[in-house]
């Protein structure tokens, strides 16, 4: 098979054509393993790096150049710090500041400090070596934390954010420590430095000054222009020519493609273009950054990592635990809590994709022998590699108990209304209750987050758990003419409807329901009114619809009535034979098709709504 492919590769080269072996193998690779891993639980990112493992160089040589993937590839990470720009208008990012150039700061200089001193009395290293390999290690893989947090949703989360916060500094890091990098070197011409430093600084500024013009001033007029031509192809090669032109510029001065990129999507983070920007780019985007991985994957080179075995267990071990143990350290020391610690620390434990970048600078100015820089990579890579590994163990720790801070426990509660759950459905419930002046309502939740916004808008709320019967008499149940059960848990809904009816049947239960097949559970369950949580309001929804098709306000109460009567029958009906009973009381437009097309459905033909089923 390898024989075959690499004939296949040479044929191609011989004749400069496109090889499809290739691009059949990437794309096959990605489409079977990421599945296959998200399936496991592994996560897409160690998908990516498996199955470039196994078509690479090192497995079933499907692909022969990695490193060729692996720069083309690049475009993913510049491609998603785009849209995570899109995402951080000025004044967010200016809120920033401290986070960015505060924390930043001392993460990476710490780290660089601990991985420095590591390599110097551990690894035997010398000193500007130890240098290169620690701040190699420091800056932190981009594209696969951001991947990880995207994945979780927490990329607008406080913690979410610090983290984003020290991964831009890092990559502004990367600029810097090129710098020191040329005059570390022994073959770096250091006699002219100062006025080639200073020239290099002018380009760095006069890069990102071009950028932050057009971003200000060119793009939108340009952007309202091709809206104008409605040509959605232009538009999509608009919005790549934005991010790549973009990351060129900075190229050009010396700094980051990727800050580059970041920059353009934080100037037009305002714009009114950013949606249609933001869809335009993101197939690219998710393309090119499993791209990336899979060429992480398929540059581990496994004849250097044998040969040096030994020393590249204890590098990506020992740079893991001690990046690691500074940032959990760091963050505890500013305040943070021991899970947010921990999480950060196991998070960004791992080297990142700017290390390749570094030590190959490194060893263009003699300061790297190429066998060490095989070495250092394949330690980056490694790392890279057990970080999905490595954030699954975070799931093993028991999360710290909930702080009940400000909050306070139901106790002896006596109103005549006890409501149960109040999110976006309680909320809106109790507002009728409360207008009215009915003063004597206990509410009580289990979100200690939602209670604590609740009483910066002067409400008065218990935290506990209703499916609890403790909870429920402490709550004042057993005084309560009503129970109105609000939460957002279908089971959660139907158990504190048992309780209640079981040990307080004075009570009258009214409760939320999420379906109608759960509406047909509550009521069997006990309780006396129900009510869909989207029924009213999709009624309503419709009746403005036929509002707006000119049919008149009387017809149109008429129509909305009638549907809200055959629910009822139909309702009624399922009480006793089932889910699929009445269903000839429910309206189907493919009944109004098949009279058109001279046929209709026959009697046999079951018509099941798809609220009938699990959703709604």
């Amino acid at each position: 098979m390898a024989g075959a492919v690499a004939a296949h590769a040479a044929d191609v080269a011989a004749h400069g054509g496109i090889d499809l072996m290739q691009v059949v193998a990437l794309l096959g690779a990605g489409v079977i393993a990421v599945p296959l891993f998200r399936r496991l639980g592994l996560g897409s990112v160690l998908g990516y790096l498996a199955a470039g493992l196994v078509i690479g160089p090192f497995g079933l040589k499907l692909v022969g150049d990695p490193q060729a993937v692996l720069h083309a590839a690049e475009l993913g990470v510049v491609l998603f710090l785009f849209i995570v720009g899109l995402e951080m208008e000025p004044a967010k990012l200016w809120g920033l500041r401290k986070q960015i150039f505060g924390l930043g700061v001392l993460q990476v200089a710490l780290c660089g400090l601990v991985l420095t001193v590591a390599g110097i009395v551990v690894l035997g290293l010398a000193p500007p070596v130890a240098f290169v390999a620690g701040m190699g290690f420091v800056l932190t893989s981009t594209a696969i934390v951001m991947q990880i947090l995207g994945e979780r949703g927490e990329l607008q989360s406080p913690a979410g954010q610090r983290i984003v916060s020290v991964l831009l500094l890092e990559d502004l890091a990367i600029v810097p420590l090129l710098a020191i990098v040329a005059f570390l070197s022994p073959g770096g011409d250091t006699g002219a430095s100062m006025t080639q430093r200073w020239i290099s600084v002018g380009v760095a500024a006069a890069a990102i000054v071009a950028v932050v013009f057009a971003g200000r001033w060119v793009l939108n007029p340009v952007f309202r222009i091709l809206a104008a031509s409605k040509a959605r192809e232009v538009m999509t090669a608009a919005a790549l020519l934005v991010v790549l032109g973009a990351a060129l510029i900075m190229q050009a001065g010396g700094l980051s493609m990727a800050m580059g990129a970041f920059l353009a999507g934080v100037l037009l983070s305002t714009s009114t273009f950013r949606h249609q920007l933001e869809a335009d780019v993101e197939p690219f985007r998710g393309l090119l950054l499993g791209l990336f991985f899979l060429a992480v994957g398929m540059a581990l080179d496994l004849d250097v990592v044998m040969s040096n075995w030994q020393f590249i267990a204890i590098a990506a071990l020992g740079y893991m635990a001690l990046k690691g143990l500074a940032i959990y350290g760091l963050a505890r020391l500013l305040g943070g809590s021991n899970a947010v610690a921990l999480e950060r620390a196991v998070l960004m434990a791992q080297g990142g994709e700017f290390a390749f970048v570094l030590y190959a600078t490194a060893v263009s100015g003699g300061l790297l022998s190429a066998e060490l820089n095989a070495s250092f990579t394949a330690t980056v890579i490694i790392s890279m590699v057990l970080t999905p590994f490595s954030t699954m163990l975070l799931k093993l720790i028991p999360r710290p108990a909930q702080s009940l801070d400000g909050v306070e426990r139901p106790e002896g509660l006596t109103g005549t209304v006890l409501l149960i759950g109040f999110g976006r459905f309680g909320q809106i419930a109790s507002q009728p209750l409360i207008a009215k002046g009915q003063h004597t309502i206990s509410i009580i939740d289990n979100d200690v987050e939602m209670i604590q916004v609740a009483q910066t808008f002067g409400f008065k709320i218990y935290y506990g758990d209703g499916t609890r019967l403790d909870i429920l008499h402490a709550a004042g149940a057993a005084s309560a003419d009503l129970v109105l059960v609000c939460v957002d848990r279908k089971e959660a809904a139907t158990r504190i409807v048992e309780l209640v009816k079981s040990e307080f049947p004075l009570a009258k239960v009214m409760a939320r329901a999420f379906d109608r097949g759960h509406a047909l559970e509550l009521v069997k369950a006990g309780a006396d009114y129900q009510l869909r949580e989207v029924f009213e309001s999709a009624l309503e929804f419709g009746a403005e619809v036929l509002r707006e098709l000119d049919v008149d306000m009387v017809e149109v109460g008429e129509i909305v009535e009638g549907v809200r009567e055959r629910d009822r029958q139909r309702f009624a009906a399922q009480m006793v034979g089932g889910i699929l009973a009445g269903r000839d009381l429910l309206r189907a437009n493919a009944e109004d098709q098949a009279r058109e097309s001279g046929t209709v459905a026959g009697p046999s033909t079951p018509i099941i709504a798809p609220e009938d089923g699990a959703k709604a």
